[in-house]
């Protein structure tokens, strides 16, 4: 039973103190709770310390489990980052959600008919309503998207605003986001482990559901796409911040997840590289920039745009959400002449007011903003990257002079802004409750009719509590945000559950070839990994200086091999045995636990991730988390002292090479078995067969073939047992070629190998009438027919041998070029859909 001690210590965890010059959601000026909040905490006073804090621990686990994460630019300690999730929500009653629904839906109606009348008539400009160089002076105003027209006159499709409250208790919008809007999936993210932590206070609380909004969202995509419905994500790949998101959209929405080159653009039609040749796209839903969208018309040095797409948009071949150039509306100067606007194209006052912003540009907005530097932040009229914005109380007299001569010399350049204080709401930290600053993001999208509103948001906090900066990039936080009261019924809902409406018809490539290309590659770095473990393993007893009753492996066999693969330097075969013994500590040191190095084992490991993360749709939840955990083991620092004892590489390697057959396994097992887990299984096929023929050139045509290179061979192809097994006599070179070379019964033979891949690529789509034998079959088949062929007698002679690996060596990398050229790259010709 609690004691009195127990209960006052309990309170305190939950005794929040805000700051009171800003208006808290929580608790009013007078310390008492609001309404909406009083029933949530006092379910958390009932829930207790223990039990909240095992329930976020539970949270925490979701996230780390699925991988939810985004990316920091310019991070020494990497890029990717675990989602930061609080677990108290911010709670916004009924009445004022839906004021704030309606205003949203308007705003979002206004900025799409600016941007009509931009890229159309241009009338507003004529009749000077808004100041042509905040159009034409523009980056973002696109100048070849200028009179394309688009479906239904809708170039704003999905639209986020950042809202804050500010001392009043009045919301007030900071910031448009009118180019490619990020953070919905992270806001749906975010409610599903808040609503499965908080299951119970969840449901007592009527929160709004998500799912109504992202049914519309659907609804409306589709319907421009037209009735093919051929829709991809364009993404600018896994390097992006938001990258996870847009893996999780494109599952949501069951579309297939793009990048740039996987589209191409062929008589002003959008087209996809999949494994059965291009197939037309009717619309992109696009998550990258404006003018990296096509290096032919817009940004001629972005690498992540296709060629062309400008024409196809211009034809009516493919529509584009959003439109391209709707970024023009995102600069805070526009804000000045909303009202206005609004009143001229709605015949409506703007019932959400930005804040208050005066352009320079003009000549009383600027001698105002000069007599009241001291109190505005300035800020490029156009933002970009570096351009940040000064604080005008934080300059010296000196600085805000420099600043106003600026100003006066280019005032087109600038705005000022009124500061806003945010208002706070409690997070859980590590003491109890603490405020922290906090701003909402709210989304609009077009459902093929009207504007819909989620209902909340993707709710940032600062982090810390005197910061008014709310960022992800800078170390802020995320929570939930209830929208309370019964959802309204909507006519999108049964798209979310319905299979026959909500999945798109199959396109008959299976899987773009950019999958197939990830899986590709997956499958060759998950061998050379292998074998890149197998060979550390085989060559570690030479450092213990104590060699296995079993084999017969001596420190000079060793050396050897190693100089063969280039680890170790020629000059170490003449070296005293001491310095033999000092120069592979230092390599086996360094293979295992260097990550920059490119042979070492924690870089390779980093390739099976770069591989697998735009898999990451996919992969099973267990593939992924058995990924994870090798990475995190070969990327853990050791102790200097005890990483070079032969004991401690051993357990490492051992360790790595059982979680490394588990991914593999996991993913072998968990991958459908069409054209992508074929070009799994060819990846793991070729590069198995590469790394034997690697391992027969080092160990036995650049040495010598006594029993200790044959015994050390044959333990790093993890063909010992078997040998001994089969061949009841000592170590012969001919026997060891027949088992390693030519015999297609041992899963480690180089003949294995060439009979998988002749099988398997068969079965892979033929793209030419009359192909009968495509040239990947024809070279698989070749080097299997020259293996079969092979007489080991005549490779006793170690030229000979030689002559023959880097033959079928060459063969090898022809059949993977060829197989690139064809359905990765499709720089062969490829069949075109019928128009």
């Amino acid at each position: 039973m609690p004691t009195e001690q127990d209960t006052k210590s309990e309170d305190a965890i939950w005794r929040y103190v805000p700051d009171p010059a800003y208006w808290d959601e929580l608790q009013a000026s007078d310390g008492a709770i609001r309404p909406h909040w009083q029933h949530f905490t006092q379910a958390l006073r009932e829930m207790g310390r223990k039990e909240f804090e095992r329930r976020w621990l539970t949270a925490q686990q979701m996230v780390r489990n699925h991988s939810i994460t985004y990316n920091v630019y310019g991070d020494a300690q990497g890029t990717e980052r675990l989602w930061p999730l609080d677990p108290i929500p911010l709670i916004i009653p009924d009445a004022e959600w839906t004021q704030l629904e309606q205003a949203i839906a308007q705003r979002a109606t206004l900025l799409n008919q600016i941007l009509n009348d931009c890229y159309g008539p241009q009338r507003l400009l004529h009749e000077q309503k808004l100041p042509p160089e905040l159009v034409f002076a523009n980056p973002n105003f696109l100048r070849p998207c200028h009179g394309i027209p688009v479906p239904g006159d809708i170039r704003l499709h999905f639209y986020a605003v950042d809202l804050a409250r500010s001392a009043d208790g009045l919301w007030w919008v900071i910031a448009d986001r009118t180019q490619v809007p990020s953070g919905a999936g992270y806001a749906l993210e975010n409610r599903l482990a808040a609503g499965r932590t908080l299951s119970n206070l969840f449901s007592q609380h009527s929160v709004r559901p998500l799912t109504n909004f992202f049914a519309a969202q659907r609804h409306g995509l589709f319907s421009l796409a037209g009735g093919n419905r051929r829709m991809v994500l364009l993404t600018p790949g896994p390097y992006n911040e938001t990258y996870f998101e847009h893996s999780y959209l494109a599952k949501t929405f069951s579309i297939p997840l793009v990048e740039g080159p996987d589209l191409t653009v062929r008589d002003q039609r959008v087209y996809l590289k999949t494994l059965e040749g291009l197939e037309q796209v009717d619309l992109i839903f696009r998550r990258q920039d404006d003018d990296y969208c096509d290096p032919l018309e817009l940004r001629g040095d972005s690498l992540l745009g296709v060629p062309g797409l400008l024409g196809a948009v211009r034809a009516g071949n493919v529509v584009i959400a959003n439109a391209l150039g709707s970024g023009l509306i995102e600069t805070p100067a526009h804000r000045a002449f909303l009202p206005g606007l609004c009143r001229k194209l709605l015949g409506e006052e703007l019932r959400l007011p930005s804040v208050a912003t005066w352009w320079c540009g003009q000549p009383y907005e600027r001698r105002f903003v000069l007599e009241h530097l001291h109190e505005l932040i300035i800020k490029p009229t156009f933002p970009g990257f570096g351009r940040n914005p000064i604080f005008g109380d934080r300059l010296s007299a000196a600085e805000r002079a420099e600043l106003a001569r600026k100003i006066e010399l280019r005032p087109e350049n600038y705005i000022a802004q009124e500061l806003v204080s945010l208002s706070t709401a409690p997070v859980w930290t590590e003491d109890g409750l603490s405020s922290r600053h906090i701003m909402m993001r709210a989304y609009a999208t077009w459902d093929g009719e009207r504007y819909a509103v989620m209902p909340g948001g993707m709710t940032r906090v600062s982090n810390s509590t005197t910061s008014l900066i709310v960022s992800m990039q800078h170390g802020g936080g995320s929570k939930d945000t209830w929208v309370l009261g019964r959802p309204e019924p909507s006519q999108f809902a049964r798209i979310a559950f319905d299979p026959e409406e909500s999945v798109q018809p199959h396109i008959s490539g299976d899987l773009p070839s950019r999958v197939a290309d990830n899986l590709f590659w997956l499958g060759r770095y998950t061998e050379r990994v292998e074998a890149l473990i197998r060979l550390l393993r085989s060559v570690l007893p030479a450092l213990a200086g104590e060699e296995e009753i079993s084999h017969d492996i001596s420190l000079d066999a060793t050396v050897r091999l190693l100089v063969g693969y280039q680890y170790l330097p020629k000059s170490v075969l003449t070296a005293p045995i001491g310095e033999q013994l000092h120069q592979l500590e230092a390599m086996l040191t360094g293979m295992i636990y260097d990550l920059a190095g490119m042979s070492s084992l924690g870089w390779n490991l980093k390739q099976i991730r770069r591989s697998a993360w735009p898999l990451k749709e996919r992969l099973s939840s267990d593939t992924w988390r058995v990924l994870q955990q090798l990475e995190s083991e070969a990327s853990r620092p050791s102790n200097p002292f005890v990483q070079k004892r032969p004991a401690s590489l051993q357990i490492h390697l051992d360790q790595a090479i059982t979680s490394l057959s588990a991914f593999a396994g996991l993913l072998s097992d968990s991958t459908t078995r069409g054209h992508g887990w074929r070009f799994l299984e060819i990846g793991r096929r070729l590069e198995r067969a590469l790394q034997m023929i690697e391992l027969l050139r080092h160990g036995m045509t650049l040495g010598s073939s006594s029993r200790s290179s044959l015994d050390l061979v044959l333990q790093t192809a993890d063909s010992s047992i078997t040998y001994r097994s089969r061949y009841l006599t000592a170590l012969r070179p001919n026997y060891v070629l027949d088992l390693l070379l030519i015999d297609e019964t041992n899963p480690h033979a180089i003949g294995f190998q060439l009979a998988s891949l002749v099988e398997l690529t068969q079965r892979l789509p033929r793209q030419e009438a009359g192909d009968r034998l495509s040239a990947e079959r024809r070279l698989a088949l070749k080097a299997q027919t020259a293996v079969r062929l092979a007489n080991t007698q005549d490779f006793l002679q170690m030229p000979v041998l030689a002559q023959f690996l880097d033959t079928l060596r060459r063969d090898l990398f022809d059949l993977s070029e060829a197989l690139t050229g064809r359905y990765l790259t499709h720089i062969m010709p490829s069949r075109l859909t019928p128009v």
